[in-house]
């Protein structure tokens, strides 16, 4: 147990769930973490050892909250827009797949999600797993763990949340993943109407050529050289993706505790 946590001081017990409630929004949520294969017994003890470790980060700023249904429900919520900020990006990065399949003829073949429990396209899948990857080794874990603690000196434990204007905020994020989604998939649809136009152009300057039995193959072939192409694109845009992160965390966060709007 943290040094700097008196569980006998007065208001330590209210922050102690506050705070582990702050930690479960977040778990709900964010990316690896709230994955199927990390069993029930692991996510537990995350809980409980960041509670313990965020705890007196939370008393540094705010001696007595108080425990209330609101205040619970509050936490909650702040602690999943933490979590939502990360989601976006990996969401962002499985609507593009799910793009790229449709456009490509791939979309038919689907495998079971290995951090989830729905089929899904098999480029959705690979640049789900691809994203997460990624923002593992550029250290996502220990960066939602510091905005976290950085919230509770923001927003501290028990404070009131302006519901309407959070939940339009999150809403607008929900676009902005399939905005990103869309920049991300650009490329690999430009590829393919490219193709199929030079196929409809082939087979109205000679009709006694088979373009059908040909588009299916080209399609997909297209499709994958330009996926390809665009992977290391995409991963200099999540070489900066702290910065995008951070910005969309403000934004859901700032629209919770901008009260009176």
């Amino acid at each position: 147990m943290n040094a700097g946590l008196d569980l006998f001081a007065p208001g330590t017990g209210d922050a102690l769930v506050l705070t582990g409630t702050r930690v479960t929004g977040l778990m709900l949520i964010a990316p690896s973490l709230s994955s199927i294969i990390v069993p029930h017994r692991i996510r537990a003890a995350v809980v409980v050892a960041l509670t313990a470790l965020l705890t007196p980060v939370a008393l540094s700023s705010q001696r007595h909250p108080h425990l209330t249904a609101a205040a619970l429900a509050s936490e909650l919520l702040v602690g999943f827009a933490i979590g939502f900020g990360a989601s976006i990006l990996v969401g962002a990065a499985e609507q593009a797949g799910d793009a790229m399949a449709i456009q490509s003829g791939l979309s038919g073949m689907s495998i079971l999600d290995p951090t989830g429990s729905e089929p899904l396209p098999v480029i959705g899948s690979f640049l789900r797993l691809f994203t997460i990857t990624l923002l593992l080794t550029l250290n996502l874990h220990t960066v939602m763990i510091t905005t976290l603690a950085e919230s509770l000196h923001a927003v501290p434990l028990g404070a009131g949340l302006g519901l309407a204007n959070g939940m339009r905020e999150l809403v607008g994020l929900g676009a902005t993943m399939f905005a990103l989604g869309v920049r991300f998939a650009a490329p690999v649809i430009a590829v393919i109407l490219i193709v199929n136009v030079s196929l409809a152009v082939m087979g109205r300057a000679a009709p006694q050529l088979n373009v059908l039995s040909v588009a299916f193959p080209m399609q997909i072939a297209a499709g994958l050289f330009a996926l390809a192409a665009a992977l290391p694109a995409m991963a200099v845009f999540f070489g900066g993706w702290d910065s995008v992160y951070h910005g969309m965390v403000a934004r859901a966060v700032g629209g919770f505790t901008f009260i009176g709007r």
